[in-house]
């Protein structure tokens, strides 16, 4: 991927070379979908909160070695990915459902909106994330970064280190059980 095209990227290489307002600008425009994705992949706030740090300071660390072969965000996510694999190996996740809709609750509801669309809505996340707990983990994963970080299946593919039809089969297989278990 050329730096050119990827604004990111360009912000990447300049806090390489020293910009400290780049890193910054990077991490103004990423921690919020960041967070999201960790907390809605690991289900839990504290073990969240550790996988963010540990994301961005590897970022940090590798500062030096970047090189702009898949957008920034891709690249991020990527990172952010393996770092659960490696918790999921250490532990199982200690959040249930509950305590994962009230964390995404507090994150996602603006204070603004009215009282019974609020209700509503923060029933439609409850009921939308117990139906992705149901899913095996490769696919939660790929659903998250499909429809919230709008990735594309090759981006998917990069993040997860899994083939291209392999991620559309996980795709399609978790697409399938969540239209199933949200009809219920």
């Amino acid at each position: 991927m050329d730096a050119a095209v990827d604004p990111d990227a360009m912000l990447m290489l300049a806090y390489a070379r020293g910009d400290l307002a780049a890193f910054e600008a990077l991490y103004a425009r990423h921690r919020g979908m960041l967070y999201r994705f960790l907390l809605r992949s690991v289900r839990d706030p504290h073990r969240s909160d550790e996988l963010f740090q540990e994301t961005w300071s590897r970022v940090i660390s590798a500062r030096t070695r970047y090189q702009p072969q898949a957008k920034f965000g891709t690249w991020l996510l990527q990172i952010a990915h393996n770092l659960i694999v490696d918790n999921a190996r250490r532990q199982r996740p200690m959040a249930d459902g509950d305590e994962a809709g009230a964390a995404l609750a507090r994150v996602a509801t603006p204070e603004r909106e009215q009282p019974d669309h609020a209700l509503a809505e923060a029933e439609r996340r409850r009921r939308l994330q117990r139906a992705l707990e149901q899913l095996p983990h490769e696919q939660r994963v790929a659903v998250l970064l499909r429809l919230q970080q709008e990735l594309t299946l090759e981006e998917i593919a990069t993040v997860t280190g899994a083939g291209r039809e392999t991620v559309k089969s996980r795709l399609r297989y978790a697409m399938t059980r969540l239209r199933e278990v949200l009809s219920e």
